[in-house]
């Protein structure tokens, strides 16, 4: 009995020990020198300066998710980002509850022109709350649409931020020619199969400036 408590404690130390490890984990800059966040209101107040000093490059900041949600945070993030010296782009959360043109104005009230952000990106995800599953030409002619929407009010091409599940059943990557950035913990998805600018390294990553964990991404050389 003896020796099977103190086998538990020590598969209990390792445990601990990896969680510690991967919530600290990020790519090596040699490889991936810019590096930087994707945030939320649901990250709570973020210190800017703070998270700059940390080693954040840029930072994505959810502008709308669907056509219902404006990020009540979203002009506190944008102005903080700027401030402290950080690239910084939008970000809209696709729902497939919601039409396009729906979408479109829920972003394009929110985000300014800005001739210093970063390509706005559309994330492709299947959302909490939503049954809905319209047909491949369905998803692909709305999410064109809202394509052209966003473009012509940014003046830059989007990029698509799809989950694996996501592209799987709507074959992103091959029915809409643009950018991809993909997400996979801890280990970079392979660019030999599809080409991506963007990864989501560690979406569990702690970082000194903001409470929890946050979404930990670089951009490909």
């Amino acid at each position: 009995m003896a020796r099977f408590c103190l086998f538990l404690a020590v598969l209990g130390l390792m445990a601990l020990g990896g969680w510690l490890y991967a919530r600290e984990w990020a790519p090596d800059r040699e490889a991936f020198p810019t590096q930087g966040v994707s945030v939320s209101s649901d990250n709570g107040s973020i210190d800017w300066g703070t998270l700059a000093a940390q080693g954040a490059d840029f930072a994505y900041i959810r502008a709308s998710r669907g056509g219902r949600l404006r990020d009540p945070a979203f002009e506190a993030n944008w102005a903080g980002a700027r401030a402290a010296g950080l690239r910084y782009g939008a970000a809209l959360d696709f729902s497939l509850c919601a039409r396009a043109s729906e979408q479109a104005t829920g972003f394009l009230t929110m985000v300014p022109r800005d001739n210093a952000a970063l390509p706005p990106v559309i994330r492709l995800a299947f959302e909490p709350g939503c049954r809905a599953r319209p047909g491949q030409d369905a998803v692909l002619s709305e999410l064109n649409t809202l394509i052209n929407l966003i473009e012509s009010h940014a003046g830059t091409p989007v990029l698509l931020n799809v989950s694996d599940d996501f592209d799987a059943q709507y074959a992103i990557a091959s029915g809409i020619n643009r950018t991809l950035w993909l997400d996979r913990n801890f280990f970079a998805p392979d660019r030999e199969k599809r080409k991506w600018v963007m990864w989501t390294a560690n979406d569990m990553r702690h970082i000194d400036g903001i409470d929890g964990p946050v979404r930990w991404d670089v951009m490909a050389r």
